[in-house]
């Protein structure tokens, strides 16, 4: 029986194999050295599947993946049907903010009532908080270098991820109210739980008596 986990390249990707480790999975390929998109672990019943961060949700609620490691930014983009999330990881944690130019007087165009620009990927997020406040948005989606939507007058504000807030300062960006805080989550096929339950809470179980050494 083959258990499949389905994560991203880059930050999640290394966070990840700690606890993998600690399930006593070892992945045998370098996915920033290789170009296969299975790659094969220490464990001939698992492997895993390398995938862009925004299919995560999707290869695990349609069954291409038992497990997936996610960001909870990508899980309310994506919404959650189908899917059960055991765990949080509490690796790759950053937040999702709201950001200006630093001669933006944010504050004052809010309480104004102005309508504002918004330029974000995250655009459920961005409607929904921005709706609670009772401030008008027009939301424009962006996939990419957000940043350069205040500077060139694209937007008023952008709404995206922050970790450092190095990228923000170094465009002369100030971040201006903090929507929520996010880290990366342990999401699981329904189905599969039932099919395959011993191995995945085994892998569940690994994980969780990691994340809390």
């Amino acid at each position: 029986m083959m258990i499949t986990l389905a994560l991203s390249k880059g930050r999640i990707f290394e966070e990840t194999l700690p606890l993998l480790k600690a399930a006593g999975i070892e992945v045998l390929d370098d996915p920033e050295k290789s170009r296969k998109l299975i790659l094969a672990t220490s464990n001939p019943g698992v492997r895993l599947l390398v995938v862009r961060a925004s299919d995560v949700p999707t290869y695990v609620q349609y069954g291409g993946a038992d497990l997936g490691v996610t960001g909870l930014d990508t899980l309310i983009e994506h919404g959650s049907q189908g899917l059960y999330q055991p765990l949080d990881l509490r690796i790759s944690k950053c937040r999702i903010s709201v950001a200006v130019r630093a001669d933006f007087d944010y504050a004052s165009a809010v309480k104004q009532g102005s309508r504002l620009k918004v330029a974000t990927k995250y655009v459920g997020i961005a409607r929904d908080f921005f709706a609670a406040k009772g401030v008008h948005v027009d939301l424009i989606k962006l996939y990419g270098s957000m940043e350069l939507a205040p500077l060139t007058g694209l937007a008023d504000a952008i709404v995206d991820l922050v970790s450092t807030g190095s990228t923000l300062k170094a465009n002369n960006l100030v971040e201006v109210e903090r929507i929520m805080d996010i880290s990366a989550r342990l999401v699981v096929n329904q189905a599969a739980l039932k099919l395959k339950q011993e191995a995945i809470r085994r892998i569940i179980d690994a994980f969780e008596g990691a994340v809390k050494k």
